[in-house]
């Protein structure tokens, strides 16, 4: 059975760290990891590769409801009054998040003939996913304790956490229709390599005067943890041998490669120009599931315990070996509480939809006739995105407005203003450069608290490199 401190410690592990909105990325389709964000880009590519390890390395993290600077800043405010603060204003709606991907490969190429309308892409990538709400009223029964909230109930299902490590291969069709309309369409394999699920929790822990002693608690708990990947790695742990970190690593590679849990997903995305300078995208990402069923664990707290503090019997206070058993005792009746089961189960990954709308201006000008060159691509576009992703609670929702410009032949430039749960005002800049047939590519959000980074409430950034052959009667 799994120890209650060790029931609740998987509770905050989980949620030490859900944040995927790419609006830097998403319909820059000078960049070929766009396609991983929108299958139906309209892209303009013949081939391209990406480099192993640094084709798209990307990390996401942010907190809506406090950030470091609120507790840290050096403003004569007490560190204690800050602490109460943060536990009294934050929000059992606010969110502490965390993605990280990296790509192992990804290539690109057309088949049948370098003028096929269609564009295949595959590869492989490495993801962490994890969350956690804001457990308010538990964090406000640590900090005051329940001597002075007598009465009061704290609810157990503001504990609403999960984390995942997983590998991601994948396959995509990109179908150009016609001059208009573009769609297209990936498949996904999971390989799952460890989970933590906890999100349907309910209950309340209350104290109130006691009959028979001073407090009498009670816990009405219906509280479950599922996890997957972490009862072997806890073996590992136990062992306590010098190759431990090795053995792990050997574990991670084998559930990688399929060797894990599987599960299957599907992206579907299109873009659509009813004319030259206005242009409809949409997709939806990761419409799949992941089922868990290698070295599964599911632990269950579903009972109301009532307690009213030790009972103290004279003389077997003291044991036959001079010891006290009235705390194990005690620690023993909690443990009996949480019921452990090998089941499997699924888990649904989370669904994301992008949608844009903008509008193309501003060709350059020929220098010999002094006219507008029809012949080049237009110089700018400003234009707004939505993105929206399903969550246990609520769905999380952004809207970004860009601007797009063709800097040089070699140089594109994108700009973004994204309001969302995190923040209102996260300014955004992006850029893809283009040496030959090397391209590179970074991108950063939340630019106006890189003075600050502490006073910051979400980061990301992302970069790659990529060997590109494109059209070659087309710019990129």
């Amino acid at each position: 059975c799994m120890t209650i401190k060790h029931f609740l410690s998987a509770f905050l592990f989980s949620g030490a760290v859900l944040a995927q909105n790419k609006q830097l990325l998403y319909d820059f389709t000078e960049i070929p990891q766009s396609l991983m964000q929108n299958p139906g880009a309209s892209t303009n590519f013949r081939l391209h590769v990406g480099m192993p390890l640094l084709s798209g390395v990307y990390v996401n993290a942010g907190s809506s409801g406090f950030n470091i600077y609120d507790i840290f800043a050096d403003d004569g405010v007490s560190i204690n009054t800050k602490i109460r603060n943060l536990i009294f204003t934050a929000s059992s709606n606010d969110v502490m998040a965390l993605n990280q991907q990296l790509e192992l490969f990804n290539i690109g190429f057309k088949p049948k003939g370098w003028y096929s309308k269609d564009y295949y892409s595959l590869g492989m990538y490495q993801e962490i996913d994890a969350y956690s709400y804001w457990p308010r009223d538990l964090a406000v029964l640590a900090y005051e304790g329940n001597a002075t909230n007598l009465g009061v109930p704290f609810n157990l299902g503001h504990i609403t956490a999960k984390g995942e490590l997983l590998t991601v291969f994948h396959f995509g069709v990109n179908r150009k229709v016609n001059d208009k309309f573009t769609a297209g369409i990936r498949g996904k394999i999971y390989s799952g390599i460890i989970d933590f699920t906890s999100t349907s929790n309910s209950g309340f822990f209350r104290t109130t005067q006691g009959d028979r002693n001073i407090y009498n608690h009670i816990l009405d708990a219906n509280l479950m943890l599922q996890t997957s990947g972490y009862a072997s790695l806890r073996e590992i742990e136990s062992e306590d041998t010098s190759d431990g970190a090795r053995q792990v690593l050997r574990e991670f590679r084998k559930r990688a490669f399929f060797g894990g849990d599987l599960g299957l997903g599907l992206d579907l995305g299109f873009t659509y120009s009813p004319n030259e300078r206005v242009t409809y995208t949409g997709s939806i990402l990761d419409i799949g599931f992941i089922h868990h069923s290698n070295d599964v664990e599911t632990y269950t707290l579903n009972e109301r315990y009532e307690w009213d503090g030790l009972e103290f019997v004279f003389p077997e206070l003291i044991n036959d070996n001079g010891t006290n058993d009235y705390w194990q005792d005690f620690e023993n009746e909690l443990e009996g509480l949480v019921d452990t089961v090998n089941t499997s189960y699924t888990t649904w990954r989370p669904v994301k939809l992008n949608a844009s709308v903008k509008y193309a201006f501003g060709r350059p000008t020929s220098r010999e006739c002094n006219c507008r060159a029809q012949e080049r691509e237009f110089q700018n576009q400003i234009g707004a995105q939505l993105f929206a992703m399903s969550t246990p609670r609520q769905p999380r929702v952004a809207l970004t407005a860009f601007y797009y410009r063709r800097l040089f032949d070699f140089l594109r430039l994108k700009a973004t203003y994204t309001v969302d749960k995190f923040s209102k005002s996260n300014v955004g800049l992006g850029a893809s450069a283009h040496l030959g047939n090397v391209n590179f590519y970074i991108l950063a959000d939340n630019l106006l608290e890189y003075q600050n980074l502490a006073d910051a409430n979400i980061l990301s950034i992302q970069f790659g490199f990529n060997f590109i052959i494109k059209d070659s009667d087309k710019p990129y």
